[in-house]
Order: C-alpha cells, then structure tokens, then sequence
C-alpha cells in the first residue's frame, strides 16, 4: 500500500497528544488538546480522543491502518465489564491508605506493592468502593478498550505497578485468592495487536474501518523509545513530573523503581513526585519564561527547596509522608523560580545517584523531554549539578506511540 500511516496517542497528566508518521518515520501530522481534560475524569479523556481523531485530516485519516495508546504508568480505574467506568480514576501520584495488614498479606515482602504509591494499594481501595465484581484498568489500556469496545487485555508495561512479573510473565500467586482477580486484564507485550477500531467510531470520525488497535505503553517508557536513547545514555522526562529511565543488564528490586522491557532491552525508571506541576502552581507558561530570562545559571541562590507537587514522594526516596519544601520565599519572582529550578535539579541528581548504586553506572549524557526540557535557564542550571552533557529532545511521547504501532507484530 502506497503512503500508509501509522498513529500515536498520549494521555499525560495535564492533555492529550497525537502523532502520525510514515515508513521513513517522519511526522506527517501532530496535535495536541488539553480543553476540559481532567487526569481523574475517564469522561474526559474520551472526549480528548475523540476530538484529536476528528481533527486529523480526511486523506490521513483514510491511510492511517495502526495506532497505539501511551498513558500514565499508575493512574487505575475501575470499570464495568462493558467499559462503563464507575467513577473517577485513582491518579498515579495518590497515595491510598488501605489496611496495612491486608496490603501485605497480599504483597508479602514485595516492598514494590507494600506501599501506599502501589498500583496494588490503588486496586484494593477501589475495590473497597465498588465491591469484588469489577475490572481494574489502567488509563490506556482502558482508552485502548474503548477504540475497540473490548476492554479485554492490558498491556505488560501499564501492568508492572499493579503486580504484573514482567520477567515471570504472571501475576502474583497470592492475588488468586481474592475474587476481584478475575477482574485483572489478560496481559499483551507492547506492539501487539489487540483488535480492530469499533464500527462507531468510524462512522462517527470517518476513519479507516481497517484501523488495528495496537498495544501501547507508558507515557515514560513512550518518551524513552522517541527519543532513542542509548545504552551509555539517561532519559530525564521534564513532564509534571520528573521521570529517570535508563537501560540495564539485568532487573533490579528497589521501592520505587520499575523494571519494563523496551524492545528487546530492560529498562529501570524511577519517578518522582516533583517536576513542572509545582511551576504551574505559581506562574504561567509565559511568565516561567520572562523570569528565566532573569536568572544567572552560573550563580546559586541556597534556597534548598523540595519542590514536590505534593505531599509525598515515591523517588529517589519512598516516603509518603514526606513534605514539599517552597520556603521562605524571596520577594523577587525571578529568584524564587530560580530556587524551584536548583531544587528539580538537586532531585534528579540524587535520583541518578541511586539508579547508579543499583545499577553500577552513571550516564555519560542526558537526554531531555517534554516541556521542562525546553528551558535553556533550566538546562544550564541541571548540567552545572549533574556535571554530564545533557540535551534536549524535540520529539514527545505520542511520537514515540507512533513508532510502536509502525513496528507492530
């Protein structure tokens, strides 16, 4: 087939994105919407899809044959066995006090899910509210549900923080003793082929009726595949949150760090719960980037902020109690985001610090994504504490969706 398309969409934290490529990987067409889109409201998110995919023009849309869908790695539903979703999803950075007792007598030793920030903690308090007879899905597999009206599989990767073995390929022996079990997805590896765009939606959107539903990934482990990083390379996501990736020889065990497999690599990643949603807080997108203007990199302001979103932090340190610290605050604006920029970057040094104890290595150079990475003040600021190169990567998450519905089995 002559000029076939392949598409990817990405549900981040505060909007959507789409990206359509062609077989020499180049972007053909893009866009992006955040209009009404709550991270909690399932309503929202479809109302999101809907819009980008009516969006792209009627000659792409009919030559678009896959596409696949990334999402935040943790933010859990709970849903009917038509989809329905029963109400607002649990959003990754929540802690959820369950019975402690409980939550490990499932997890037993596993501190990966004996914490509060677990997608198995996440899945009992849901349970907890909607009873034993439900299904338990992450954002994109749920969003992947609905483009086919089967909600069916989930993807391995969206699956980890829930208690999926990526390297056993299994759920935990203990979950089959609980009854809301049976309402854990049927796993698929990234880049399989899940199913078929549902009848609906092309008559709705005028889409190709031949439009395979491909199985994606995570928004993060999305950024690592667009931005191809390499092995002797780290992948810092600048998102609401900051996300570390990097590969690794063989899995390690570490509260707060996941292990997925990219391809044929083992990836680890840590994610904190500090990043670019605390700057949002406090300033607009155009006034982050006057007072940057202001800031001298070279100098520091020994404010020692920690710049958490919220209460509570998952990496480099697993503390669900920990606290944000934002003060005091100078009188000058510039100063203060200045502070808050030291303090991102303090963070994700500790946090390759740790990768590297774990691991035994620390990059030679960095790779940057999303919307943090485009500040030069913040670059300068970062590679001054990390003491490695570090640039940036103009290609985002849903580029990376794309390239794992072209390579798709």
């Amino acid at each position: 087939m002559h000029n076939i398309y392949f598409g990817g969409l990405d549900f981040g934290s505060s909007g959507a994105r789409i990206t359509i490529i062609n077989e020499r990987k180049e972007i053909i067409y893009s866009g992006s919407n955040s209009k009404d889109y709550y991270l909690t409201k399932p309503k929202s998110w479809l109302l999101n899809c809907e819009s980008l995919l009516s969006h792209i023009p009627y000659k792409i849309k009919q030559k678009l044959i896959r596409i696949s869908v990334s999402g935040t790695s943790g933010t859990l539903l709970a849903c009917q066995a038509n989809g329905y979703a029963l109400g607002d999803a649990i959003p990754y950075y929540q802690t959820c006090d369950v019975n402690e007792k409980r939550l490990k007598s499932i997890a037993g030793t596993n501190e990966f899910l004996n914490n509060q920030f677990s997608g198995l903690a996440k899945a009992l308090q849901l349970v907890d509210i909607y009873g034993q007879d439900i299904l338990l899905r992450h954002q994109s597999d749920w969003i992947s549900g609905w483009l086919m009206n089967n909600w069916l599989f989930g993807e391995e990767g969206n699956n980890i923080k829930l208690g999926w073995d990526i390297i056993n390929n299994s759920w935990p022996e203990s979950f089959r003793l609980n009854t809301w079990h049976n309402g854990l997805p049927e796993i698929k590896r990234s880049g399989l082929s899940l199913g078929i765009i549902k009848k609906k939606l092309v008559q709705k959107l005028k889409l190709n009726s031949n439009l395979l539903i491909v199985a994606g990934t995570t928004d993060s482990n999305a950024a690592y595949i667009a931005s191809d990083v390499k092995q002797d390379e780290g992948l810092s996501i600048l998102g609401t949150t900051l996300v570390l990736k990097k590969f690794i020889k063989e899995p390690v065990n570490y509260p707060g760090i996941s292990i997925h497999r990219v391809g044929n690599e083992w990836i680890c990643g840590g994610a904190s719960n500090a990043g670019c949603g605390v700057l949002s807080k406090f300033f607009s997108n155009s006034e982050i980037e006057d007072l940057s203007k202001q800031i001298n990199p070279s100098r520091e302001t020994n404010l020692k902020y920690l710049p958490l979103n919220c209460k509570g932090e998952r990496f480099p340190v697993n503390d669900p109690l920990l606290k944000p610290i934002l003060e005091p605050r100078p009188v000058s604006d510039a100063l203060f985001l200045h502070a808050i920029f030291e303090g991102l970057a303090n963070i994700e040094l500790n946090g390759w610090n740790k990768i590297k104890e774990l691991t035994g290595s620390f990059p030679k150079k960095i790779i940057s994504i999303g919307g943090g990475a485009k500040n030069p003040q913040w670059r300068s600021i970062r590679q001054k504490c990390l003491n490695i190169p570090i640039i940036s990567c103009n290609k985002n998450t849903s580029y990376g969706s794309a390239l794992i519905a072209l390579s798709a089995k």
